[in-house]
């Protein structure tokens, strides 16, 4: 059943950024959607949120079985009929042996690479592409893909940049992956009302940010809302911390 109001999906959206992300965007009268493997803690998380007044529901997303993709999209289609918002947050490294300051391109495994792409670029790509059509359905679709910014070329070959000596190559090379796929679907979608870009929410106190990082995730999750819910003239294929492009 189609509905008027904006409905917003965010993946990994039981702990951290993305519940984090799914209350901000459900405090602006958005209905969220909990994506979330475990159903046990992606309900938990949507009655937490139901407690704060926040329209919100759990449904399974696992980015880890590309199989259940087209299910999600039956679940979307039938009980909303559009999707306004994705929010491909979910994300993992599946590196061991790295960290802050350190280089494992010599030494990281094609396991740890090919674990590491199907989560945060394969099967995100996927999911992305089977929900389109229904971003495509609403008045303004947003896309936010949850880049970082260890994906950006540039600032890893610049001495002296903030990243220039940590290099974890599975996990930067699939955010630099996922975002040649923020360009190219943005260029793909300019003529329509979709908008796509990738979002770097900061070093941020999370299971992967680990406690040392400086933010907190309320300050984490403003980026993705923000682009979220851009105006029709806001930036279309951009990569973004806060308001702040970034150099890819």
């Amino acid at each position: 059943m189609a509905t008027d109001k904006k409905v917003a999906l965010i993946t990994g959206a039981n702990k951290g950024l993305g519940l984090e992300t799914a209350r901000q965007l459900g405090k602006q009268g958005i209905t969220v959607l909990i994506g979330a493997r475990d159903a046990g803690r992606g309900n938990t998380a949507a009655q937490q949120l139901k407690k704060e007044g926040i329209d919100a529901h759990y449904i399974p997303v696992d980015l880890e079985n590309p199989f259940t993709f087209k299910e999600i999209y039956r679940l979307i289609d039938s009980q909303y009929g559009k999707l306004d918002i994705l929010v491909n947050n979910a994300g993992i490294n599946a590196e061991s042996g790295g960290g802050w300051g350190v280089n494992t391109v010599t030494k990281t495994s094609p396991e740890a690479i090919r674990k590491t792409f199907d989560t945060n670029f394969f099967n995100l790509v996927e999911l992305t592409q089977i929900l389109l059509p229904l971003i495509e359905k609403a008045p303004a679709g947003r896309i936010v893909n949850l880049s970082s910014i260890l994906g950006s070329l540039e600032l890893h070959a610049t001495p002296g940049s903030p990243i220039y000596n940590s290099k974890g190559f599975a996990y930067d090379a699939s955010k630099t992956a996922l975002n040649q796929f923020t360009v190219h679907l943005a260029h793909a979608l300019k003529d329509t009302n979709v908008k796509v870009n990738s979002a770097h929410p900061g070093w941020v106190k999370t299971d992967l940010g680990t406690d040392a990082a400086p933010m907190n995730v309320v300050d984490g999750a403003k980026t993705s809302v923000w682009l979220a819910t851009l105006p029709a003239d806001g930036p279309n294929g951009g990569y973004f911390h806060m308001q702040d492009r970034l150099p890819w």
